[in-house]
């Protein structure tokens, strides 16, 4: 039988074992664009229960399992998260009430995770985390026919879902292709194995700092700290390289190619993993150079003259920085009719949002993916009965969708936005003439009239069709499909609109990130303005996002 410790104690392991290999777990990512983040949504999101399992002391299974789903729900990240959250709901609902569990009550409660996962998801998908988590219910539904023994009912369970992450790449080609299996299934074979310890040695796995990432790790610090007041160049960027051991390029070159764009540069470097500090105007291309030696683990970009702005304002905090610290907002009740939050990334998007009418917006898009609980906290300090949320990405739209039973006081309305541009087009329509079944239905419509093009780099070697894509290379999307691949971002986006401009082309919205200068925005405008010939509007916004160098919205 399983009792809450035994229960508590697995939890724990499992989100100990993902932690500490979420880094293998994001480089199985098969798309280019650099949003690997599958384990980093999965660590977090189990870290969530880990959090709450180790302050909780109660003592039955119902109890453990329900402190466990109510965390792992507001913890949620990303899609594999939110389906991550909902197959351990199935515990807090199939071992209610109960004091203790037998191996034929916790395959069951998996099966009823099972079952809510693959209706959350509008079109599932075999080949992905739900075949996994289906298999290994049912094989440990067989197993506990013939022994109700949790031992070996979970080892069925995890040697099926073991043998269901095999067959992966066989059910969805592009795993084939690319040579890998589906991460999110990884992920959970990787979190029941570690509470497989449990059951069987009443061992939890410790948590493991994935090997070298922290070597030097103080040297680097004391080494970068004494730059962090030099406001020269603006933006203070950080990033940890992985390595490719086919490169033999000395990090040396890396390091004297930093300081011709920026100055403060640390590079600290191993057999493994390249660690930079340096202050640039321009992260976006020190992470392309970076590139060049190897895939991107950790990236952080703060704006330092924004930060000494602050501080100048506000009495300095003695707290330490804590790491994924969630996002608060200051609650407010519901007074006013309609409220809008949306989720978007750079200071030029935010003041955008919030310049059309937003009331909160939430910090995340593309590697970033805010929490089911951060996502919540922003309607709740959105002092309106009714609330639209715009979460502007496909990987967060589960999570956003969490929040509806979540919330009692107001009314949530998501819209499916998969898109920043789909946002922005959104917000532009919303009439408050209309009913709020009008609105939403022409918020969607507007959103889904809009064309998205993305122009950001190749995070990893890929293949897609007969083009080979190299790792650091400009690629451009159209709508979320790889289109073409360029020299340099300017070029890619012309391309780009030139496809997705047409003779009925009303709009044109040109938006620039970080990565891009000025004139290279403004040369970029100029080129899509003449293209665009006097039938379209053609509108040059600083979104100031990570990641992508260009968004383009037509409409």
């Amino acid at each position: 039988m399983v009792n809450g410790i035994n229960l508590r104690k697995a939890i724990i392991s499992g989100a100990n074992c993902i932690c500490s290999q979420k880094s293998h777990i994001d480089d199985l990512n098969i798309f280019p664009v650099p949003d690997g983040d599958t384990g980093t949504n999965m660590s977090m999101t189990m870290t969530s229960a880990k959090t709450a399992l180790e302050k909780a002391e109660e003592t039955s299974v119902s109890k453990i399992a329900s402190i466990a789903a109510s965390a792992l729900l507001r913890g949620a990240r990303g899609n594999s998260g939110v389906i991550l959250s909902l197959l351990f709901r199935g515990f807090s609902k199939g071992l209610d009430g109960l004091e203790e569990a037998s191996a034929k009550d916790m395959v069951a409660a998996l099966g009823i995770g099972v079952n809510d996962a693959y209706k959350a998801v509008m079109k599932p998908t075999e080949g992905t985390i739900l075949t996994v988590a289906r298999m290994a219910f049912e094989s440990g539904t067989a197993a506990a026919e013939l022994e109700n023994d949790i031992i070996s009912v979970w080892m069925s369970v995890c040697n099926a879902a073991e043998e269901a992450l095999a067959m992966t790449p066989e059910l969805l080609p592009v795993l084939k292709k690319a040579g890998v299996v589906d991460a999110g299934g990884k992920g959970l074979c990787v979190i029941f194995n570690g509470m497989l310890s449990v059951f069987r040695d009443d061992v939890v796995i410790e948590y493991q700092e994935p090997q070298n990432t922290q070597n030097n790790e103080d040297e680097f610090r004391s080494a970068a700290a004494k730059f962090d007041e030099d406001i020269t160049f603006t933006y203070c960027t950080e990033y940890i390289v992985k390595r490719d051991s086919s490169v033999e390029s000395d990090p040396q070159i890396l390091r004297e190619y930093l300081q011709t764009i920026g100055d403060c540069v640390v590079v600290v470097d191993d057999d493994e993993i390249i660690k930079v500090h340096v202050h640039t105007d321009n992260p976006g291309t020190a992470l392309q150079k970076a590139l060049e030696f190897g895939s991107l683990l950790t990236v952080k970009v703060e704006n330092m003259r924004e930060q000494h702005k602050a501080a100048g304002e506000s009495e300095p905090k003695a707290e330490p920085k804590q790491e994924n610290k969630i996002q608060t907002f200051e609650f407010k009740e519901p007074t006013d009719e309609i409220g809008f939050v949306a989720v978007a990334s750079g200071e030029g998007l935010t003041n955008l949002f919030k310049e059309l009418g937003v009331n909160n917006v939430v910090s995340g898009g593309q590697s970033m993916n805010p929490s089911t609980e951060e996502i919540a906290a922003a309607i709740l300090g959105t002092p309106a009965k009714t609330v639209f949320v715009m979460p502007n990405n496909k990987n967060i739209i589960l999570a956003a969708e969490q929040t509806v039973p979540l919330i009692s006081d107001r009314t949530v309305i998501i819209l499916p936005t998969k898109t920043i541009p789909q946002g922005l087009s959104a917000m532009l329509t919303y009439d408050p003439d209309l009913s709020e079944e009008s609105n939403r239905s022409l918020m969607l419509d507007a959103a889904e009239a809009v064309s998205t093009g993305q122009v950001t780099f190749a995070a990893r070697d890929s293949e897609f069709g007969l083009s080979k894509i190299k790792e650091g290379q400009i690629i451009a999307l159209e709508n979320g499909k790889l289109t073409l691949t360029e020299a340099n971002p300017v070029k890619a986006v012309y391309k780009l609109a030139k496809n997705m401009i047409k003779r009925e082309t009303a709009f044109v919205t040109l938006i620039y990130g970080d990565g891009v200068s000025e004139s290279e925005a403004q040369e970029a405008f100029e080129m899509i303005k003449s293209k665009a010939g006097s039938h379209a509007a053609v509108t040059l916004i600083n979104g100031g996002q990570p990641i992508y160098y260009f968004l383009l919205s037509v409409e």
